[in-house]
């Protein structure tokens, strides 16, 4: 019977670990996507929901968001056409960082906005911090592979000598 020593199981132990943090930051560019499509088709979705129903929705900005600061009808337009516009830029992975930026003040608006709502409905609330914590995340971290920004930074403002 063979006995490993410390050294030994330390060793395997390492290099066990190293094995799965290889696979898993080898996984990043998924979980970048998958992150990026989910939140994009929330807010698609809720933009695509507005243009669809326009008198509805602007009945609703007029008569229950309580936008600060921004006439209603205005305010009806600005986020139905963030939703759409940057919704699609998210999940392109083009202007990534700017499209989270833009889908977070979005997003705190709306639960600025309609917090009355919001906080008597269970779920709900909990749904804006959880898209705002996968926004920030998407604002955050280090651009992947599986965008199109980091074709873009790569191609056009590499700073690499051939």
């Amino acid at each position: 019977m063979h006995h490993r020593t410390n050294h030994e199981l330390l060793s395997t132990a390492a290099s066990l670990w190293e094995l799965f943090a290889r696979i898993t930051t080898a996984l990043y560019p998924l979980a970048d996507l998958i992150v990026r499509l989910y939140i994009a088709l929330v807010f698609f979705m809720s933009g695509y929901s507005k243009i669809s129903d326009w008198p509805g929705t602007l009945d609703l900005f007029h008569n229950e968001y309580h936008v600060p600061l921004l006439n209603p009808t205005l305010a009806a337009y600005m986020a139905t056409a963030g939703e759409l516009g940057l919704s699609s830029l998210l999940a392109l992975g083009l202007g990534t960082r700017f499209a989270a930026a833009g889908l977070s003040v979005l997003n705190i608006t709306a639960a600025l906005s309609y917090y009355d709502t919001l906080k008597n409905v269970p779920g709900a609330l909990q749904d804006h911090l959880q898209w705002g914590l996968m926004l920030f995340l998407l604002l955050t971290l280090n651009m992947s592979v599986l965008r199109i920004d980091h074709w873009i930074q790569r191609t056009f403002f590499s700073h690499n000598t051939h």
